[in-house]
This record gives C-alpha cells, sequence and structure tokens, in this order.
C-alpha cells in the first residue's frame, strides 16, 4: 500500500526550510544594515560585546538606530528608552495584526513569536498568511536566518568600524530606506495606498520640522492609520 503523502504545511522541517528561503533575499539587504549599525556603535564608543548584546537583546534595527543618534557618555537611559519606545509603538499595531492569523501557534509560541517580530518579518508573514496557513515552523524559518544574521553583521561592524569609515561614503546608510521601499511596495493595492503613504511622509516630514525628537515616527505612523480608517468609512457608506 503505497503511504499516503503528509498535507502541505504539516511538515515542520519543510515549513522551516521554506521559511528560510523566503527570507533569503532579505538576509542580503538586512546584511549591510547591521554593518552600518555596528558601525556607527563603534563611533559613539561602544565595545563590540555591547553592540551584539544590543542586537541579540533589543533586536529592532530603527530604535537601536535612533539610541545611537541620542547616544552621549554617559548615555541618558531615560531618553533612549523613550525614544525606543515611540519608534517601536508601531510593533502594537502589527502584533495585533498578524496575531490574528496565527491560529496555528499556542499561547507560548505565539508569545515568542511576538519577541521577534521586526518589519520585515511582520510583512513577510503577512504576505505567506495572504496565501496559506501560517505555522510555527515556518514562522521560525524566517526568523532564525534572519536574526542570526542582525546580530552577527552587528558585531563585524562593530570589529571593522574603523575600517568601514563613513557609511554614507560607500552608500550603505541607503540599505535601510531601501529595504522598507521594496516591503512598502509588496503592500500596493493603488491609490488608496498611495494616500496613506503620502499622509503619513507628510506627516512625518511635518512635525519633523517643527518638534524636536522622534515623534515624526508616531505622528506618520497616526497619520497614515488615520488615512486608512478614513477610507474604510468611505467605503462602508458608499456600499
Amino acid at each position: 500500500m503505497l503511504q499516503q503523502s503528509r498535507p502541505a504545511g504539516r511538515n515542520p522541517t519543510g515549513d522551516f526550510l521554506a521559511g528560510a528561503r523566503a527570507i533569503l533575499p532579505l538576509i542580503v539587504a538586512v546584511l549591510p544594515i547591521g554593518l552600518v549599525f555596528g558601525a556607527v556603535s563603534a563611533t559613539k564608543g561602544l565595545s563590540a560585546l555591547e553592540t551584539v548584546l544590543m542586537s541579540a537583546l533589543v533586536f529592532a534595527g530603527g530604535s537601536q538606530f535612533v539610541a545611537m543618534d541620542i547616544w552621549t557618555h554617559p548615555a541618558s537611559w531615560i531618553g533612549v528608552g523613550f525614544a525606543a519606545l515611540l519608534v517601536n509603538i508601531r510593533h502594537v499595531l502589527m502584533s495585533a495584526s498578524i496575531g490574528t492569523k496565527m491560529q496555528s501557534f499556542s499561547g507560548v509560541k505565539r508569545y515568542i513569536a511576538m519577541l521577534f517580530l521586526a518589519d520585515e518579518l511582520w510583512a513577510m508573514a503577512e504576505f505567506r498568511a495572504g496565501t496559506t496557513r501560517l505555522t510555527p515552523a515556518w514562522y521560525a524559518g524566517i526568523v532564525t536566518p534572519f536574526y542570526l544574521t542582525w546580530v552577527g553583521s552587528s558585531l563585524a561592524g562593530a570589529l571593522l568600524g574603523a575600517f568601514l569609515g563613513d557609511p554614507a561614503i560607500i552608500g550603505l546608510d541607503f540599505a535601510f530606506p531601501a529595504v522598507f521601499i521594496v516591503l512598502v511596495m509588496g503592500f500596493w493595492k493603488g491609490p488608496q495606498t498611495g494616500a496613506v503613504l503620502a499622509a503619513s511622509g507628510i506627516a512625518s516630514v511635518a512635525v519633523h520640522q517643527f518638534v524636536p525628537g522622534v515623534w515624526y515616527i508616531a505622528g506618520g505612523a497616526l497619520a497614515g492609520l488615520g488615512m486608512a480608517l478614513w477610507q474604510g468609512r468611505a467605503r462602508e457608506q458608499a456600499a
């Protein structure tokens, strides 16, 4: 008797490898970002060990760069912590969105998954959930190599910081916005998406011009959310 094949998505090893293959292009993209962060942290006086610990424990590129931007000696832990809170407040919306698609995750696995919810991983998980069931093994497949690459490239950047010099000179600083441009375009759904991006961009620039600190991140996020809500209500009224 022929053995029945296991249904798709029920093979943890296969799901893990599929996730690792899916995240590979973003791993290539995050590598220079990690190098830049490591180099910047070295210029701020952080040791290689401190840089690795920050990347491993914080694991949030945006807030780590903001922390380096306002880093002083001695560091203002309240200021750095508040800046990180503002930058990462978007994770509340991201986790609420992806959490509704984690039906196959147990309570513990869901909480662990949220600890590794970076922008790139959230986007990949959303894409996956739009076509098939999101499984813990597949999610682990995108998280593991991405996490190791981020920590490893941060270490390499910290060790090679003196040789890399100013990242802007060789164009490494553009890697960060380039990744997010690709992610945003993956969610493109026409003029409605453009309106949300325009509202977010205009609000961010305006807040950045008139309000000190990193409030422009929260301002852009709220403006984009407001535009999306307005569009949703307009569609309901038109229906």
